[in-house]
């Protein structure tokens, strides 16, 4: 497996660096975010370790940068800023996981070689549809009556989720698991600004609403309600 780590500490590099090639994964190293972008964007990694304080352009920035031009590398955040409101940021800049310093190199290991390992998607599931609206999972694009629409990566996900439980009631705890990897309660609306910002995209050009609330339950897309 190929790791890129962008970390300006030069120990703190090393000791990850030397560790991840022990168990036999492939590692490159970037000590400021503006290096680190131009690496990850131009290799081909499985993973992406990126402390969040970088010099030049930081870890957020960095993540966001490559989210915009549709690089989905998982990115696993290592930094010392473990408190909630900086995990959730960090999640929505586009991050799929959290060490948070000081570590152990074991649980680094784990989360790295899960990230890695991600199923890739299934041949014969390749598209997501519901009336007019498409989603093709492999060229990471979607439709409506034959417009493009644009959709930031964590917008993409949440919407596959619906997609995947079109007719079904979508908890908010359901998306909260399955788009951002939460397994408790944050004291935010990260799925309502989502949900808004999606249908903003999804369904107000269009006649059709798709998206539906199911008032104390959650969200919905289907056509019928």
């Amino acid at each position: 497996m190929r790791v890129l780590v962008i970390e300006d500490d030069a120990e703190t590099a090393s000791y990850i660096s030397n560790g991840l090639s022990e168990e036999g994964h492939q590692v490159d190293v970037a000590a400021d975010g503006r290096d680190g972008l131009l690496q990850a964007t131009t290799g081909d990694y499985d993973v992406l370790i990126v402390d969040r304080m970088l010099p030049v352009l930081d870890g957020l920035s960095l993540v966001k940068a490559l989210r915009s031009v549709g690089n989905a590398t998982p990115v696993l955040y290592l930094t010392s800023l473990g408190g909630v409101d900086d995990r959730v940021k960090g999640l929505e800049a586009g991050g799929d996981d959290y060490v948070s310093k000081p570590f152990y190199f074991a649980e680094l290991l784990a989360r790295v070689n899960a990230l890695g390992r991600r199923p890739p998607l299934k041949n014969e599931e390749t598209t997501l549809s519901i009336r007019d609206l498409e989603m093709n999972l492999s060229r990471r694009i979607v439709q409506r009556a034959g417009v493009i629409i644009d959709l930031q990566p964590r917008e993409f996900r949440l919407l596959e989720v619906l997609l995947r439980n079109k007719g079904r009631v979508v908890t908010r705890t359901m998306l909260l698991e399955r788009v951002w990897d939460f397994h408790f309660e944050p004291k935010t609306s990260v799925v309502e600004t989502h949900i808004s910002r999606l249908r903003t995209k999804i369904d107000k050009p269009f006649d059709t609403e798709l998206i539906h609330t199911v008032r104390g339950a959650g969200y919905i897309i289907d056509d019928h309600v």
